[in-house]
């Protein structure tokens, strides 16, 4: 398999696709409700909802770079980490509307990678999208944790 093939299948494999080592990100969000989303495991910590648009928003950061966009193009205001949810806004509308955001971010990148992968510039390209697919396994681990960890 060449480089360029193989990037798109860790990027499918750390969000979608089937894995050996266990749950991917998307399948590491399955049934989780809006009020699972929210726990936090203790003060000042991240939840779910937090981890889920955190992944959303270092794809678009990948994509926007290697597409050449503007900063600050992100749906959401902010950058980073993205407090959830917003004060009177917990609902399994709004959660499913920010997995969504995380689909359409993953569904774009790929888009992205798969024009690039084939020029000259895919090199410079290639750490940081290795670097997207490994993010999504570490917060897949991170969410499956939280997960456990709530039922305590």
């Amino acid at each position: 398999m060449d480089s360029a093939k193989l990037v798109l299948a860790l990027l499918d494999e750390g969000y979608e696709k089937k894995t050996w080592h266990g749950p991917n990100l998307k399948q590491s969000l399955k049934g989780v409700t809006a009020e699972q989303a929210t726990w936090r495991p203790g003060p000042g910590r991240h939840n779910i909802w937090e981890v889920t648009l955190h992944a959303a928003y270092w794809k678009y950061a990948v994509r926007r770079r290697i597409e050449g966009g503007k900063r600050g193009s992100f749906t959401l205001k902010g950058s980073n980490f993205f407090a959830r949810p917003e004060k009177g806004k917990l609902s399994e509308a709004a959660w499913s509307a920010d997995k969504k955001l995380l689909e359409r971010e993953h569904r774009a990148l790929h888009g992205a990678a798969a024009k690039l992968l084939p020029t000259a510039r895919a090199a410079k390209a290639m750490r940081q999208l290795y670097g997207v697919a490994f993010h999504d396994i570490y917060h897949a681990g991170q969410i499956r944790l939280l997960r456990r960890l709530m039922e305590r």
